[in-house]
Parts: structure tokens; sequence; C-alpha cells
């Protein structure tokens, strides 16, 4: 063999990616998220290591995370998952401690997006919306969502206490700063389902994210409460929905890993790769959620930056989502919210 084709090969061998061959299940809350992820993650990481992603849909549910976790039997690699559920998964041994020499410096991102098993992998936030085209004047916040006389028709809202226990206390007066002091005594609990009977006969839940801006499109409901990166990429369809940033709730998504995910390390070396300032960007271009690292908003442009959670202007009357606090009475509460949609 010629000595200088054997030189390149034995460079090319050499240099191929060190994961090659290797496959990865990565599993996410689908939607425009989902394509946003195969945009911005997948498909570079696969470049440029040559791991095969292998992209996978949930609804956030735990059991069949813990399942995996207490059997061993552990068919995911890296997850997406809520605040609530990563503090309280990590607590319980469902999630792999991460090796954060692995990820990067922990400096670099939003500090509610650095915990001990997750990394932060966007800022998303519940907004109300609606469609200016089909409303006589723009709703300023939840009461006016509450106000049937001046807006009758149905409402969209998310089928869980959470968020919706929130709304109707905003709609009700409460201060979003004094929201989860109130909601964390009998009064408020009572005050918040008492809100929620107003409008029980006109409301209509939604399971996933992209239900309510389908059911906007189709008339069936008059508002809603949607993510506001649906919305945004509904816009750009050509979509005339409008977002009102009033009184809405933000948090974050994280990557976590499957407690016996036989792939750690490779699982981390994709939750760097992911969490980096580039990829972030590409992401957030592709879904206008905000980034979790701070370097990306450099790379943003000014456009884009402005539709984002993490916009001043948007910020200025939300409030971040307690995940503590939906740890510590999330299972009661949930249990009587479905106890009261199904009176």
């Amino acid at each position: 063999m010629n000595k200088k084709i054997a030189a390149v090969l034995l460079l090319a061998t050499i240099a191929s990616p060190l994961y090659a061959a290797e496959k990865l299940t990565v599993v996410s809350f689908g939607g425009n998220n989902r394509q946003a992820q195969e945009k911005a993650f997948y498909k570079p990481f696969t470049a440029q290591t040559g791991v095969a992603i292998t992209a996978d849909d949930y609804n956030g549910e735990m059991a069949k995370i813990k399942v995996m976790a207490d059997t061993g039997k552990t068919s995911w690699d890296v997850v997406e998952v809520e605040s609530p559920e990563l503090i309280r998964g990590c607590s319980e041994g469902v999630f792999e401690p991460l090796d954060w020499s692995r990820i990067g410096n922990k400096e670099d991102f939003i500090p509610a997006a650095v915990s001990d098993c997750g990394v932060g992998i966007f800022i998303w936030s519940t907004v109300l919306t609606y469609d200016p085209n089909k409303l006589a004047s723009s709703p300023q916040g939840w009461a006016d969502f509450w106000d049937l006389k001046k807006y009758p028709g149905k409402r969209g809202l998310r089928r869980g206490a959470k968020f919706t226990l929130e709304f109707a206390l905003l709609a009700d007066g409460v201060d979003n700063k004094d929201l989860y002091t109130l909601l964390g005594t009998e009064e408020g609990v009572k005050r918040a389902f008492k809100k929620l009977d107003e409008i029980k006969s006109s409301i209509q839940w939604w399971d996933s994210g992209a239900q309510p801006l389908q059911w906007l499109i189709a008339g069936d409901v008059v508002m809603t409460s949607a993510y506001n990166g649906r919305v945004t990429s509904a816009q750009e369809e050509g979509q005339s929905f409008a977002m009102q940033w009033n009184g809405s709730l933000y948090d974050l998504d994280h990557w976590a890993i499957v407690k016996g995910a036989p792939k750690k390390e490779l699982a981390e070396r994709f939750i760097a790769f992911a969490s980096e300032p580039m990829q972030q960007k590409n992401f957030v271009e592709a879904i206008p959620y905000g980034p979790s690292n701070t370097g990306a908003m450099d790379l943003l442009d000014k456009r884009v930056g402005e539709k984002l959670p993490t916009a001043p202007q948007n910020l200025k009357n939300a409030r971040a989502t307690d995940a503590e606090f939906w740890i510590d009475h999330g299972e009661d509460l949930e249990e009587r919210f479905n106890a009261w949609v199904n009176k």
C-alpha cells in the first residue's frame, strides 16, 4: 500500500469520533420543542461525535422513570424534566448525580440551572394567549381572563393544579410575590378553587402544549394559557396570536440522567455539548425560550432576545414558579384539583 495513503488512513482512524457507533436515547416533551432540540442539539452532536441519538417523547410522567431506576432496567439515558420533578427525583435517587467537571463551569449558567442532578436547558413561560383579531380589546391579565361578560366564550387552561391555582389567585387580585405564601394556607387554596368555580363551565382543559393553539385557531377558545415558545413559533408561521406577559409564570426545564443509565459518561458529554453557548443560541433561534448559559445571550440578535421570557419587559410582572412549594404541596393539591374537576 502506498505509504501516503496508509498514513492518511491511520490519521483518519485516530481522528474518528471517540464515540463512533454508540447510541444515546434522549427523551423530551416533543412538539416544536423536540424539533428545535433535534436541530440545535441532536444532529450537531451526531455530526461531531458519530453518536446516533434516539429521540423519544413523554408527558413528564415520573412513574416510568421510577420503574427504570428501581428495577435497573434503564432504557432512557437523558431525559428532560421540570424543576419540581428534578428536585424530587434527585432526592429520591431516581436521577444520577452529575460530574460537573465534564459539563462545564457552573458560573457560566444562571443559578437556577445548576444542581446536583440536572443542568438547565432553557427558561420557559406560561402566558395568557389570544387572537387580537377576534377580540374587541386586548386582555390585560388574568382578571380579564376570568371576565366572562367582557370576553364571552371558552377558556383554555392546563389540566392540573400547578399554574391553574396561581392564575386563579392572580385573577382574584393577589400580588404575585404573595402567591405561594397564600397558596400554602387552607384559606388560600379555598380562595383559588372558589375563583375557579366562577369559570369552571367555560374551561377547556389541555394536556399537551399543542392543544391550546389548535383550539385558538379553530375558535374553540377565545383565550388560553400557553407556552411562550410555541406561541412565538405559531406567530412566525403566520398566526395572529398575541401574548400578555403580565402575570406570566416561568420555570426551567433541565437535562437529567436516569439512575442506572449504562452510558452516563456519554450522556454527560451530550449535556455538556447541548449546554454550550452556540448550541443554546441555535436552540433559542429555533424556539424562543430563554437560554440557561449566559454566554448565549451575547450571540443572539436583539430582535430574538426581545421575545424571550428573560427580556426585562417580559419579566416585569412575571413570577418564577416555586419548585420547592410544589414538591411540598403538589401531591395534595393535585388530588384536590382532580376531585374538583370531576365534581
